[in-house]
């Protein structure tokens, strides 16, 4: 959540910037909201002061007592739904963009930084379901439309680039951790995926849980409600996972082959830190997901997301999008997000500064999801990276 403190302070500056994430209006209601709770407060201590009676009451102390008892109660009522009302509307305001994010409402706005690899020139292009084994018809029958299987050579080649992946960031200082993918209510609200983003994720009503789209939140919530100290900062975490995604509306988009699917697998580095090395870090993540994909040999371009297409937590965010030749076209496979204080935040995580209990900033970044995969199928045809070979990957793809 933001910083309502803050936020009070200089209300024109935070609208300003919040109305470019299209919020204007979601903060004008916070304020108002809160300023409503603010306005019983002064009622409610009077009352309470008024209750508190030295010595032993006289009869008429006592009926003037219970009077303001009950009046205190009414108030407390009053005081307690108008913060449950600021609350609810402070879940509702996302983080603001920062400065140096573009304007715009969706990726066709993104900004691009730079461009990496020359796109491969090649006789023939199969889309990636045609190069490798997906059975996506056995899968469709099986559990409904996007969905696929994995099979054979494709598999192994999606384990290969999973460890190698991982191996990656751990070698850079992230530690590796094998997440639930089924998380309580206060872990999707506390990272800013509810309530903007509740349509995408799939409910077990039964149980009170919901599954996943991102291990960002278990490892977000790893620490929640946690006292950090400085010392142990940055903590790096690196989660594999199956993630899912309802993909409402996404109706009509990337219908064919495994590029929009309801499940797929993702290597997510997750960090904790200080203010002070919040933009260094993402740089370094940045660096990382790039190494990545040039030891694959992909071509890829580096993107500044559009303020409006920014995800509630985030305050920035790079995509990197590799050339998909059967599209003819850049498309995202990573991302790298800076959340500022805002998880943290909700989460009720803190560390210990120097001029006491701060709020640490947490950046998240998909290292490689299976829309890698895809790239690597399309761009080289069933060939194989050979850094993949060493975990398995086989020497070619046959479908």
């Amino acid at each position: 959540m933001i910083d309502l403190k803050a936020a009070r302070a200089e209300p024109n500056s935070w609208r300003a910037a919040l109305s470019r994430k299209g919020a204007g209006e979601a903060f004008d209601a916070l304020l108002a909201a809160d300023e409503h709770w603010r306005s019983l407060v002064p009622r409610v201590d009077d009352l309470r002061s008024r209750t508190k009676l030295k010595g032993k009451p006289t009869p008429e102390q006592l009926a003037e007592l219970q009077q303001l008892k009950e009046e205190l109660r009414a108030a407390e009522d009053e005081l307690a739904a108008a913060e449950a009302g600021r609350d609810e509307a402070l879940a509702t305001v996302p983080n603001p963009p920062h400065e140096s994010v573009p304007d715009g409402d969706t990726e066709d706005d993104a900004v691009e930084i730079r461009r990496v690899g020359e796109p491969p020139k090649l006789a023939e292009v199969k889309e990636a379901s045609e190069v490798g084994r997906f059975e996506l018809e056995r899968a469709a029958r099986l559990s409904g439309s996007r969905f696929g299987y994995l099979v054979g050579d494709t598999a192994l080649l999606a384990l290969a680039l999973y460890r190698f992946a991982l191996d990656l960031v751990a070698v850079a200082g992230f530690t590796p951790v094998l997440p639930p993918v089924l998380v309580r209510e206060e872990a999707m609200v506390g990272t800013g995926f509810f309530p903007t983003e509740k349509s995408n994720i799939y409910e077990l009503e039964q149980d009170g849980l919901f599954l996943t789209g991102t291990s960002e939140v278990a490892l977000a919530a790893m620490h929640m409600t946690e006292i950090l100290e400085a010392d142990d900062l940055p903590l790096r975490y690196a989660g594999f996972s199956t993630c899912f995604r309802r993909e409402a509306g996404a109706a009509g988009k990337d219908t064919r082959g495994m590029f929009r699917v309801h499940q797929f697998n993702k290597v997510e580095m997750f960090v904790f830190t200080t203010p002070a090395d919040a933009w260094a870090e993402h740089d370094r993540m940045v660096a990382l997901e790039e190494d990545l994909l040039s030891q694959l040999g992909l071509p890829y371009r580096v993107v500044n997301v559009a303020a409006g297409d920014l995800g509630a937590p985030a305050a920035k965010k790079f995509d990197i999008e590799a050339w998909f030749p059967a599209q003819e076209r850049y498309r995202e496979v990573t991302s790298c997000s800076n959340t500022t204080d805002f998880q943290a935040r909700r989460l009720g995580i803190r560390f210990r500064g120097e001029t006491g209990l701060e709020t640490p900033h947490t950046l998240n970044g998909t290292v490689v999801t299976d829309r890698a995969l895809l790239a690597i199928l399309e761009n080289f045809q069933g060939g194989v990276p050979d850094v993949l070979r060493a975990y398995g990957a086989p020497e070619r793809v046959n479908g």
